[in-house]
């Protein structure tokens, strides 16, 4: 009787487990509360200011840190695999050199990776898509930059682990190739487009008649990531359509030719020395509740300080 009762307890502490909630399905619950207050903060290609880049190391440490979803970048092998690496090449990030496209898996990994700002090799290793999922599985949401053009690749690693709809994908494709696209699949990541208001000229207008697409189209989307430089006027207006959208907007602290310009960017290397309500104050005024920084540190204790870091 002994045992039956110890083994009738050890198989529902099994099902508890395996039926408990994960941070990232709290947060994609979150994310979905149309009522949330709750700012996420997007590690950009991981802690790179502590670990090189888009390593697995880098994104332990967001992870470990609190942030609530990684940004990576991936691009393909001439073996058909897909690594963490945001340039085309591996000279910049690794002791090697040559075109990703043009290298196999092998050759990349037998290439250290620069640390110290590229200044010196390290022990890491360019990590695959595969391992990044494994180490982020349950626990981040992740974005996936320049992976549009390998979804299909993308969302089948996904559902072999059960995390598709863990994943952001986004890119500035048109709402019918995206919905068109998104269609051909019983099930997806999530999406969001990106709208590029940073020079006046084709691009620019160009962007206009997108953002004014996605607005008019039935695609689900789940934000707009919004990128500007400070030359267009009535920028509210776009903050505020997206708002009245249902959308939530997701804006990146990285450098100021996309938050703002060189005048009144709102990047986060000027949130030091105390600056942090001068700039992070004004991302929230424009109603983000999406920010994609390189200092997630700073943000998430400006963002707890403000009592917008409470996840239900």
């Amino acid at each position: 009787m002994k045992r039956y009762i110890i083994t009738l307890m050890a198989l529902v502490g099994a099902i508890a487990f395996a039926s408990a909630e994960s941070r990232a399905d709290r947060l994609i619950r979150e994310l979905n509360n149309p009522k949330s207050e709750y700012v996420f903060v997007a590690a950009h290609r991981g802690d790179w200011r502590n670990f090189p880049e888009n390593t697995l190391e880098a994104v332990e440490s967001a992870i470990r840190m609190g942030c609530d979803i990684v940004e990576v970048d991936v691009h393909r092998t001439a073996d058909g695999h897909l690594v963490c690496m945001h340039d085309r090449t591996i000279n910049r990030t690794t002791n090697g050199k040559g075109r990703i496209k043009e290298l196999t898996l092998d050759s990349i990994r037998n290439c250290k990776i620069r640390t110290g700002h590229n200044r010196r090799t390290s022990r890491y290793k360019v990590p695959t898509l595969e391992e990044m999922l494994d180490v982020c599985r349950g626990r981040v949401l992740i974005n996936i930059d320049k992976g549009w053009d390998y979804y299909d690749q993308i969302l089948a690693m996904l559902k072999e682990r059960g995390m598709t709809n863990h994943v952001i994908i986004k890119s500035s494709k048109s709402p019918e190739l995206v919905k068109a696209h998104l269609a051909a699949h019983s099930e997806n990541m999530l999406y969001m487009p990106v709208i590029n208001y940073t020079y006046n000229g084709w691009i620019e207008k160009r962007h206009r008649q997108l953002f004014k697409d996605y607005l008019n189209s039935s695609l689900p989307m789940i934000a707009y990531e919004i990128c500007w430089d400070g030359t267009m006027k009535d920028e509210h207006k776009i903050f505020e359509q997206v708002a009245a959208n249902g959308k939530r907007i997701w804006v990146n602290t990285l450098w100021d030719s996309i938050c703002g310009g060189t005048e009144k960017g709102l990047e986060d290397d000027r949130a030091v020395w105390g600056n942090e309500e001068a700039i992070y104050g004004k991302v929230l005024a424009t109603g983000a509740s999406m920010i994609q920084s390189d200092r997630p540190e700073l943000l998430i204790k400006y963002l707890e300080s403000k009592g917008r870091r409470t996840l239900k």
